[in-house]
């Protein structure tokens, strides 16, 4: 197990989750999600391979449409 911080609450993960493994253990829908890891905008196309590691801060953010 690692510890990251999610959103400003530190939690623990399983070690070696990649982005969307998180999300999907987070019960969140990673089509609709921007991911910031460390302070750096996650692009989505690299959500399948780009791991979460112990220490890491990511702001997970829900994009919400409408007009």
């Amino acid at each position: 197990m690692i510890d990251v911080t999610i959103n400003g609450k530190k939690q623990p993960c399983e070690e070696g989750l990649t982005i969307v493994e998180l999300l999907d253990s987070l019960g969140m829908n990673s089509r609709a999600i921007a991911v910031e890891i460390n302070q750096e905008i996650q692009p989505r196309d690299t959500h399948s391979h780009v791991k979460v590691r112990d220490g890491d801060v990511l702001e997970i953010v829900t994009l919400v449409g409408g007009g």
